[in-house]
């Protein structure tokens, strides 16, 4: 266990709400952000590794959902005792209605796991991440905001510059056209966006050249955090043509060399750095209403500053995922890692009174 002043006290005695629902996205809906915009072996490959690993708790029993047709109906009929919510793939499998799950939830007066609809909002929308962190001392990179009805391109502070959307998940969008050297190259890739994503907005973003970190915290403000080891991207693998980013593809393609030759490690940085970033990640969870587990990104300046990147509040739960990859870092084998963010959430809902209310509408 880390030996981090914020350290969350966990136990693994009998938990709180031993039958727990695992909400899950819908493999047999359509989905944009997904390679064919379909669930593919990928993805249920995923799932079947959640299913085992979770078999390994045997203080707790699973059921899942994720049939989402009749999502409502089945919630209504047999109100779960606590609900695991891993539909981080939004209602029907959109993502823009990914807080449209906690929303219902708390509207049926359900405890689940993760960040509510209110979390989920805030931290979608990029821009308004950045100018949080920002009013709270937090470095975040140069940005210009691009309106979606804007018919004039940005121009760029510098160059290089990023291209992404303002309110998306899972790199979206993002291709090596979206690293941009000149206003040609700037135009072209505002073209190819308005024309994929219409009525979006946009950032073009300063691009930070050197080391990419993560992040994880498990816990919650005012419980404790189990802070996890940090990680940095491993670009070096990858070919020198491409440029170091996180593509849609490295996160969707198997087939591509960003999924193929990006690697995860454990950063070793110095003990200051190490700090800054854990205290601006645990201001951030706050701040945003991150619950019970969160992942903050960030990427260093050529000046050797680290600015933030990107706040996620429901942020992958698969093995591969980046969180889990930090918990193998400190020692957690999968299971526990989910055991740890169901812990974190129970903790929360009994300090809360969450569990008396739940006794009391059963």
């Amino acid at each position: 266990m880390t030996k981090d002043q914020h350290a969350f006290i966990d136990s693994a005695s009998r938990p709180v709400f031993p039958d727990v629902v695992v909400l899950l996205g819908d493999g047999r809906l359509g989905e944009r952000s997904r390679i064919e915009s379909r669930f593919g072996g990928t993805e249920f490959a995923a799932i079947t590794r959640l299913q085992a690993a979770l078999r390994e708790l045997v203080a707790y029993r699973f059921v899942y959902l994720d049939t989402h047709d009749n999502l409502l109906s089945d919630l209504l009929i047999d109100p779960p005792s606590f609900v695991l919510n891993f539909c981080d793939t939004g209602y029907r499998n959109d993502g823009r209605q990914e807080l449209h799950i906690p929303a219902l939830l708390d509207m049926l007066a359900i405890p689940y796991s993760g960040a509510g609809p209110a979390g989920l909002a805030m931290c979608h929308d990029k821009g308004l991440v950045r100018a949080v962190a920002s009013a709270h001392g937090v470095p975040v990179p140069l940005e210009i905001f691009v309106d979606a009805g804007m018919l004039e391109s940005a121009i760029p502070f510098a160059f290089p510059a990023l291209i992404k959307l303002n309110c998306g998940d899972g790199s979206v969008g993002i291709t090596p056209e979206s690293v941009v050297h000149n206003m040609k190259e700037v135009q072209v890739k505002l073209a190819r966006m308005r024309a994929e994503f219409p009525a979006q907005d946009m950032l073009v973003q300063e691009f930070l050249s050197r080391p990419e970190y993560s992040v994880g915290l498990i816990g919650n403000p005012g419980l404790g955090f189990t802070i996890l080891p940090l990680l940095e991207v491993d670009y070096r693998g990858l070919e020198p043509h491409l440029p170091r980013i996180l593509s849609y593809a490295s996160k969707t393609d198997p087939h591509s060399l960003y999924w193929r030759q990006i690697t995860y490690r454990e950063a070793h940085v110095d003990a200051r750095i190490r700090q800054q970033l854990i205290d601006a990640a645990c201001l951030l969870f706050k701040r945003l209403g991150c619950r019970d587990y969160a992942r903050f990104d960030f990427r260093t300046d050529a000046d050797g500053l680290s600015k933030l990147l990107d706040v996620n509040p429901n942020p992958a739960w698969c093995w591969d995922g980046k969180l889990n990859l930090m918990a193998a870092f400190a020692g957690y084998s999968y299971a526990e890692f989910l055991r740890r963010i169901m812990a974190a959430a129970q903790q929360r809902i009994v300090s809360t009174g969450g569990a008396k209310l739940v006794n009391d509408v059963a």
